[in-house]
């Protein structure tokens, strides 16, 4: 039989499936990423003639997809925050990035060394790639499309949006780390100033540049353009947010500089104009219908390469590992991060223990064992994939009912201190 027809047929059901699922399971202990990770486990158990899912077998392929995946995932995360960039208002998102995120790091690090008997390039590799809070799978956690009042977001969704939106590039000088440890060996004085110079400072400062660059530029031609003909905001066209991902990742990564942070950087600026312009979710709407279509594809082979042995070599040890990271490492890391902080403690648990491992997690492993020859690739691939589908059913079960609780507490304080529920958005739990 001609499997074709088959394929199509189930892609349109998986896309039904993807635009009406969400709605459905807003309160309940399910999620759409558990949903699809388990249709692929069914349907590569069932179909023998389904393409190979092993992502040791197409490491390249694997690479590009959940990079462009992340990319677009970056450009939601942007245009969706209402809240300007400032020091004080992203305080939450400082804090994640500069002390929950190398603490997740080094705790990650030691076990993979300690527990896993990882080697220096292995252990550095395994903490950049589950450090960062996924932007895709993250999303049912994170802010909805943009709205025109700049503190309607609560600080849960909008620390874990914002946090996933940077955390991606600052994990990869230390994907970069551990290439140049397997590549040239594990003593700093052969590596590290080339490190410090190119991958840390250089690669960083071009991302940041390049997205506030083409960021101005783009917001220029979508809300003021001397002509009405090229002042896109009027015409209502989504699909430039792809183009718009498509240029700010291509300009930083033709100057060696992160492609991630410029898309999210260049997203950000471009919300930041105009702000109460509803183009801002046109572009958000396009973008977010991409990241889900994505999303399905991956979660679909990634399920295909579990039923593939994904897991057939798997250890109580690296079970034990792929807990602790997430059930207690970032959770603790998360909560001395925040301590001291404009959330409450009931916010500041949520945030801390919804450090969602997902699709960029894939895609820096693809990525390093693509550019240098780790000994313990298959392991590696078995650890992340096994904390990443963990992920899915831990964080899926719970973010329902736990995000629905917060949000009734946050509606109960805000009724007490102000009687008026619509002021909720803002007020710490």
């Amino acid at each position: 039989m001609d499997p074709t027809g088959a394929i199509y047929a189930a892609a349109g059901v998986a896309m039904f499936l993807a635009a009406l699922l969400p709605r459905l399971l807003q309160r309940a202990p399910v999620s759409l990423p558990m949903i699809f990770l388990a249709t692929g486990i069914i349907l590569f158990s069932w179909l023998d003639w389904l393409p190979n899912p092993d992502p040791m077998a197409n490491g390249a392929v694997v690479e590009h997809v959940t990079e462009a995946c992340v990319i677009i995932s970056l450009m939601g995360a942007g245009l969706a925050l209402d809240r300007r960039v400032g020091w004080r208002r992203w305080m939450s998102t400082w804090r994640l990035l500069a002390i929950t995120m190398p603490l997740t790091m080094l705790g990650v690090g030691f076990l993979g060394g300690w527990l896993l008997g990882l080697s220096a390039g292995g252990a550095v590799l395994l903490a950049a790639v589950l450090a960062p809070t996924d932007p895709v799978l993250a999303s049912e956690v994170q802010v909805g499309e943009p709205t025109d009042v700049e503190e309607a977001e609560d600080e849960t969704r909008f620390s874990l949006t914002s946090e996933a939106g940077l955390n991606d590039s600052l994990a990869f000088p230390f994907t970069y780390a551990a290439i140049a440890i397997v590549t040239v060996g594990v003593a700093p004085s052969g590596w590290i100033g080339g490190w410090l110079a190119i991958d840390v400072l250089w690669r960083l400062a071009a991302g940041v540049l390049v997205g506030l660059g083409v960021g101005w530029g783009l917001r220029r031609l979508f809300f003021r353009a001397p002509s009405k003909h090229f002042r896109l905001a009027e015409h209502g066209e989504g699909f430039v947010a792809l183009a718009s991902t498509f240029a700010a990742y291509g300009a930083a990564e033709l100057i060696e500089g992160y492609g991630f942070l410029a898309v999210f950087v260049c997203a950000c600026t471009i919300r930041a104009g105009e702000s109460t312009n509803g183009y801002h979710k046109v572009l958000h709407s396009y973008i977010e219908q991409l990241e889900r279509l994505f999303t399905i594809v991956i979660l679909i082979f990634l399920g295909g390469a579990i039923a593939g042995g994904l897991f057939a070599d798997i250890t109580w040890t690296q079970v034990v590992v792929a807990l602790l990271a997430i059930l207690v490492i970032r959770p603790l890391a998360g909560w001395i991060g925040l301590a001291g902080g404009r959330t409450g403690r009931h916010e500041r648990a949520v945030i801390a223990f919804f450090g969602v491992r997902g699709i960029g997690s894939i895609y820096y492993l693809a990525y390093a064992l693509g550019h240098a020859d780790f000994a313990e690739g298959r392991m590696l691939w078995s650890v992340v994939g096994l904390v990443i589908a963990l992920s899915v059913l831990i964080h899926g079960v719970t973010t329902g009912p736990v995000m629905h609780s917060l949000d009734a507490r946050r509606q109960a304080a805000a009724r007490e201190k102000h009687g008026d529920a619509s002021k909720a958005s803002s007020t710490a739990v």
